[in-house]
């Protein structure tokens, strides 16, 4: 039991309140994962200056950062580190590996930022300054670890490819299986987590020129379990669930805005819900929003 929700804004006007918006859903779902917590945010000036490459960091300090990168821009949120700068991302990606061998990077790309840590949800938030947050997307997630240790690596949301993120409620059966037929193909892992291994088999096949819907498609008739996936792109908000769809999630609609959740309870807090199309997905049918 995890608690996942999504905020995929259409109405440019509603920008400014993506972060306490997306706060304001996170809080309803603490009871679904008081071990950890994460979001991730595409748009927000802050954290991820239009035109720089972004990198969020585990396992350094902002001062180390600061100090080894002293170029580069450094925004502090709890356990996580986010270092920007002007150049493309490969180039940041292989500084921070130089000059920070112990760092773990948990997100990279433009216009996009990760930040995941231990302890209650509304607590991390917070310290994520999160209700400051602007920008025209969010995904956030809960955990109650089922299959590895709580550390900020196990947190999620997963992001292992260029702005993308994946976010799992459930668990992948046969995710050691798939471990070693990617890790076969060159593909590395960060953590023990069965999540992580779904996160980086959608990366796999977008890095080969698959389209999000393909991947998710290629995902549902590979892993085995059951699961409620939710996966963001820099222009993409994607759900799906497996066969069963045992694992609750409900997708609200409006002119304004694309909301996903686990509970109603935290897409009740959105302006006009009360007009909304709602509906729960169906099993193994992949929905995606374009930006």
């Amino acid at each position: 039991m995890c608690g996942i929700v999504g905020l995929h804004l259409r109405e440019p006007s509603l920008e400014p309140r993506l972060g306490e918006l997306l706060a304001a859903m996170l809080g309803q779902v603490v009871e679904r994962g008081p071990d950890s917590a994460g979001v991730a945010v595409y748009g927000d000036m802050r954290l991820s200056p239009p035109g720089r490459a972004v990198v969020s960091l585990l396992g350094v300090t902002p001062e180390q950062a600061s100090t080894a990168l002293p170029r580069a821009g450094v925004v502090a949120a709890d356990a996580a580190t986010v270092v920007h700068a002007e150049s493309p991302v490969a180039e940041l990606l292989a500084a921070i590996a130089t000059a920070l061998p112990q760092a773990t990077a948990i997100g990279s790309g433009e216009g996009f930022a990760v930040l995941k840590g231990t302890g209650n949800p509304v607590q991390l938030a917070e310290s994520f300054g999160l209700a400051g947050v602007t920008g025209y997307q969010g995904v956030g997630h809960t955990r109650m670890a089922t299959e590895s240790a709580v550390t900020p690596e196990g947190a999620h949301p997963f992001s292992v490819g260029p702005g993308q993120c994946l976010v799992h409620n459930g668990s992948f059966a046969n995710h050691a299986t798939i471990r070693r037929e990617l890790q076969a193909q060159g593909v590395e892992f960060d953590s023990e987590n069965d999540s992580e291994v779904g996160a980086r088999f959608v990366a796999h096949h977008l890095a080969r020129g698959t389209d999000l819907e393909k991947a998710l498609r290629l995902l549902c008739e590979r892993f085995d379990g059951f699961y409620t996936l939710l996966v963001s792109t820099t222009d993409s908000f994607a759900v799906v669930r497996d066969a069963i769809a045992c694992k609750p999630a409900l997708v609200a609609e409006t002119d304004a805005w694309v909301a996903m959740a686990s509970e109603y309870r935290a897409l009740d807090v959105l302006p006009g819900i009360e007009n909304a199309r709602i509906f729960e997905p169906e099993p193994e049918e992949v929905y995606v929003w374009q930006r």
